[in-house]
């Protein structure tokens, strides 16, 4: 453990990074004096409200998504024509139109659908169908799978064909082969790029706003609205984004150093 302190500490503690460090901390201290901050009081228990909803947005659509993506990117890499070119297909769709339009068709178009359903608007579901969230997470969620869909296609494609056979020689069961081998080593080699699509899952977030989602972004807009203060909601919205993007790459950095500990790439 100390040694572990010892070499960040060496790797922070460099005169570039603490120059970088100064003029930040510069930056902060300036803004904080001559910058209007009096409106967060007032806006405070709706901004944690609307960074609430950004954070569980984020995570339950990159859970779902990266869940589609595995069985995606497995046909692909693997699985006959009939489940492959659905997937393609699927993958193509999704990295080539916008997400603005996908969540756009998706709120608008199947949204506007359910209400003319008396089965549906009876139904115990109508009272979340009715809400915009759900078609945001559903379109964050299959635009996570869409672009995952080919990271893990590659990754599955990556593995040595030689220990796959190696496996069946021995006797494992298919899905034994999947879990204990190519998987794992699929992952493996996913998780940067996996935390890099992550980063920018995050920055696609705000566009749930355009839809009536409260989002932190959709709070600093009605800062916007309400008190034309302009520039000091949208470099607080940043700082908030950075941050969260941070964490993420710490979290993806610290869990491919622990996957990565007794793997064989």
């Amino acid at each position: 453990m100390n040694r572990w302190l010892s070499r960040a500490a060496q790797e922070v503690f460099v005169p570039h990074r603490l120059i970088m460090i100064a003029v930040a901390v510069a930056i902060i201290v300036w803004a904080a004096m001559s910058m209007r901050w009096h409106w967060i009081p007032r806006y405070a228990d709706l901004a944690a409200q609307g960074l609430w909803r950004t954070l569980w947005l984020l995570a339950l659509s990159c859970l779902i998504g990266f869940a589609l993506a595995v069985p995606l990117g497995l046909a692909q890499a693997a699985g006959p024509r009939s489940l492959a070119a659905p997937a393609r297909a699927f993958c193509t769709v999704i990295r080539g139109t916008p997400l603005l339009l996908q969540l756009w068709l998706i709120y608008f178009g199947l949204g506007s659908l359910f209400p003319q359903f008396p089965l549906i608007r009876e139904s115990e579901l109508w009272p979340y169908l009715r809400q915009a969230w759900p078609y945001a997470l559903l379109t964050l969620s299959l635009s996570f799978a869409g672009y995952e869909g080919e990271v893990m296609r590659g990754a599955f494609k990556s593995v040595p064909s030689g220990q796959l056979e190696a496996a069946r020689a021995m006797g494992m069961s298919r899905f034994a082969i999947f879990r204990r081998i190519w998987f794992p080593q699929a992952l493996q080699r996913a998780i940067p790029t996996l935390g890099g699509e992550t980063v920018l899952q995050m920055k696609a977030t705000p566009l749930v706003a355009t839809i009536t989602v409260i989002d932190i972004y959709a709070v600093a807009s009605r800062v916007r609205q309400d008190t034309f203060i302009i520039y000091e909601p949208l470099l607080l919205l940043a700082l908030i984004y950075m941050m969260i993007a941070g964490l993420i790459a710490l979290a993806f950095k610290l869990l491919e150093n622990r996957y990565n500990r007794g793997m064989v790439v």
